[in-house]
């Protein structure tokens, strides 16, 4: 195998022949011109930099702290705590007595109306103005120790007549009663006059007619006479026996005990029979 390197007679007799040099063209650098700056104006007032005010930091509001749940016995005494100032603001209200049926639906279902009565009472025993049961509901009315005292500054209605009190008290006591059995009972005609004063201030009230000839009308009581003479209902009224002048005989001339029947109206009833406004 012959070596790569050996060359032919041609070949090396080119390369014997010298290669003339030939010399670079002399070729001037062009001129680069210097780029001209503007001279800078001086510089006007310096501009005061504004200041900012100071951050204000934004308020703390106060995340309320949970508050832990009420034992059963709290929650309990709360709830009767709300239910005692609605049947207070409800008695205050009210120009009536407030009965418990009243009560009941206004306070909630399953509400223990005896437990709120007891401690609206409680809260104004002894004081100014008193809870009491009259007329078969609830009132406040001024403490009865006081009411002499009220009477130098405020004006007391005028009093029934003495037959219109009398009338009234038999038909307190003997309800229902027609106007004849009246007028035979205090042995004495009964005016028109002296039935309808008691019929404009609202304390008797026609209970129907008697199945006898002329089908008279019964007359009975109102609420607002219990209410006036501060009854709880008709079995507060003091006993007949006790408001008879003079005891009965033992025998009258025939032989029968006389009826106890009041001669005058109760003491109680007179010193409080005032006449009222028809709209009471």
């Amino acid at each position: 195998m012959s070596d790569p390197t050996d060359k032919s007679p041609a070949e090396a007799a080119v390369a014997a022949i010298p290669v003339p040099e030939i010399p670079a063209p002399d070729v001037p650098a062009p001129a680069i011109p210097t780029p001209e700056f503007p001279t800078p104006e001086p510089p006007g007032p310096a501009i005061p930099t504004p200041e900012l005010p100071p951050e204000i930091p934004p308020p703390e509001i106060p995340v309320p702290e949970a508050r832990p749940a009420g034992t059963p016995a709290e929650s309990r005494a709360e709830e009767l705590d709300s239910q005692v100032r609605l049947a207070e603001a409800l008695l205050f209200a009210s120009a009536a007595p407030v009965t418990p049926r009243a009560l009941t639906q206004l306070l909630a279902n399953g509400a223990d109306v005896d437990a709120v009565v007891a401690a609206l009472r409680e809260r104004y025993a002894g004081r100014g103005v008193e809870l009491v049961e009259i007329a078969g509901g609830l009132q406040f009315r001024t403490a009865a120790d006081l009411a002499p005292r009220l009477k130098r500054v405020i004006q007391v209605p005028r009093r029934l007549p003495r037959a219109a009190m009398e009338t009234l008290a038999i038909v307190a006591y003997h309800q229902p009663v027609t106007r004849p059995e009246i007028e035979e009972i205090r042995g004495a005609s009964l005016s028109q006059t002296t039935l309808d004063s008691l019929l404009d201030a609202g304390l008797i009230m026609p209970k129907g007619r008697k199945e006898t000839p002329g089908r008279p009308t019964m007359w009975a009581t109102t609420p607002a006479f219990l209410a006036q003479f501060g009854l709880h209902d008709l079995r507060d009224l003091p006993r007949r026996e006790d408001l008879l002048v003079e005891p009965p005989s033992p025998t009258s001339i025939g032989g029968e005990a006389p009826e106890a029947v009041p001669e005058t109206v109760p003491e109680r009833v007179a010193e409080e029979g005032t006449a009222r406004p028809a709209d009471a």
